[in-house]
């Protein structure tokens, strides 16, 4: 099996992506390619009392082909507040959801001026709070000709492509979810979700 995989940057990445990094030794991170709406790189879809949510981070306007470790975020509309209050609304009555917060708060109560950077720190927040060590680095150019001993998902995770589709090799077996009595289990969304639904049994989910 390759030992590296590659990865686009994402916002509170879904499970399927952390099951990636619980799987490769090393993780690289692309930074050099093109910025593209309505994927993971700024939004991560949640379970709230309604149904599923998606939260989307506001960016800078950026042309067709801005790369990706240039996209600044807006601070348009208040977004950071709205976000921590939908995660509170959320999971506030999860059984982790009150280890982790204050964590998880401080990183929405700072300023940070790349998308990239505030992706990049909520995941090495996510790994250290699971418990996995992964080794993460950025791509110094963009390949386009991987060699076999790589694994590319950096387009294959992605809200618009079903996780069988992406990957058949992650089978997303159901945990606790609070609103399933509503909702049924709904798979793959945001690490979150099983962060604060199941603490530190995250790993031993995410293990293959």
């Amino acid at each position: 099996m390759a030992h590296t995989v590659y990865l686009s940057s994402a916002y509170l990445a879904p499970v399927s992506y952390y099951a990636k990094l619980t799987r490769y030794d090393n993780a690289v991170i692309e930074q050099y390619d093109h910025y593209t709406k309505q994927t993971y790189r700024n939004r991560c879809r949640i379970a709230s009392p309604t149904g599923v949510l998606e939260l989307t981070i506001p960016v800078v306007r950026t042309g067709q082909k801005t790369l990706m470790r240039d996209v600044r975020i807006s601070e348009h509309g208040h977004w950071r507040r709205l976000h921590w209050n939908a995660l509170e609304s959320a999971y506030g009555n999860t059984p982790f959801f009150m280890y982790y917060a204050d964590d998880f708060r401080t990183l929405y109560d700072r300023h940070t001026e790349f998308l990239m950077d505030f992706n990049e720190e909520l995941c090495r927040l996510v790994c250290s709070l699971i418990d996995i060590h992964p080794h993460l680095s950025r791509t110094e150019t963009y390949e386009t000709n991987l060699s076999t001993d790589n694994a590319d998902f950096r387009e294959a995770i992605h809200p618009k492509k079903a996780f069988c589709e992406a990957d058949p090799s992650f089978i997303p077996r159901p945990y606790y979810q609070v609103f399933e009595h509503r909702h049924g289990f709904l798979p793959d969304l945001s690490i979150v979700d099983l962060l604060f639904n199941m603490g530190t049994e995250s790993a031993l989910y995410l293990s293959p």
